[in-house]
């Protein structure tokens, strides 16, 4: 019998802020969790990929869980990333997040190695060994490497705790051979921004989001309104969204959507290396995409959003 969760709605995958000198800025990151809240998000996701999870200490790691617990005040889910090189290390991880008290981890297939299919399976299985807390298995084999598909995913159905998935692929046709395999026994969740509204026809119920950093009061509406069938009003503000829902779907994704939160004054476009600031010609790309998303910032239709903060 699966877990039953309330996850549904936009989680933005929150950006981790850095000082200057690359230093973890926890207050900073801790006002970029609030600001999101407070415009309305369905929960947030920290220490994910656009959190540069692999770029952090295990210290910082649990120091970023922190401060969304604090910062979420319950008001809202809050999911960590683990993303690790070993189960062991993985399974760790899961029960920091455990013992802090967030809502769920989102685990990754182990990194570097590309595994077989039954030993990705069996990573996951052994994360879920470790903690009590409720999974949702992350796909995104263009970064990754390793594709979780459908018939791992289903190999795993017997894990009570394993009880999400999000899929990056860009294949939506991923949830309808799930569905038609293990019918609703997973909830599924969007997580490429530009193929949100398809997911969400097919049985999303919630989206990881990047670009939602910067405008989470667009995000949560779109997400909304495909939810609801108001195709038309989707449609209009998903095309409105799109230059920059494309953004996400860069190797230098993270790099980018800083850059369009700063630009918005919600966080700096810092990054810690191995990623480097966007070059001269990429970074005027990206401006020039916002300052005309910017000059044309849609009046957002009604969608019982509370009002901004």
């Amino acid at each position: 019998m699966a877990r039953k969760i309330g996850w549904e709605g936009v989680f933005p995958a929150v950006t981790t802020q850095f000082k200057p000198n690359f230093d973890l800025d926890i207050e900073a990151t801790r006002r970029v969790m609030g600001g999101l809240i407070d415009d309305g998000v369905s929960g947030l996701i920290v220490c994910g990929t656009v959190g540069e999870n692999c770029s952090l200490s295990r210290s910082e790691k649990i120091a970023v869980m922190e401060a969304a617990k604090d910062a979420s005040g319950g008001r809202v889910p809050v999911i960590a990333g683990v993303a690790e090189f070993t189960t062991a290390f993985a399974s760790e991880v899961a029960q920091e997040a455990e013992r802090i008290g967030l809502d769920g981890v989102m685990v990754m297939p182990a990194l570097v190695y590309s595994s077989k299919p039954h030993e990705t399976a069996a990573h996951f299985r052994g994360v879920a060994k470790a903690t009590d807390l409720p999974i949702m298995v992350y796909n995104n084999p263009p970064i990754y490497k390793n594709d979780v598909t459908p018939d791992i995913l289903v190999s795993l159905a017997d894990c009570e705790n394993i009880v999400c998935f999000k899929d990056s692929s860009g294949d939506t046709r991923r949830f309808t051979d799930t569905r038609n395999m293990v019918g609703d026994r997973f909830v599924l969740f969007a997580g490429l921004d530009d193929v949100v509204v398809e997911s969400v026809m097919l049985g999303a119920a919630g989206w990881i989001s990047g670009m939602s950093n910067a405008f989470p009061r667009e995000g949560e509406t779109l997400f909304r309104l495909a939810k609801a069938g108001r195709y038309e009003e989707a449609r209009a503000l998903y095309d409105w969204f799109m230059p920059l829902l494309h953004l996400d779907a860069r190797p230098d994704l993270v790099q980018c959507i800083k850059l369009c939160e700063h630009i918005v004054g919600r966080g700096s476009y810092l990054t810690r290396p191995p990623r480097l600031p966007l070059s001269a010609n990429e970074r005027e790309e990206v401006e020039r995409m916002m300052a005309a998303a910017l000059k044309n910032r849609p009046k957002l239709p009604d969608v019982g959003l509370k009002s901004a903060a």
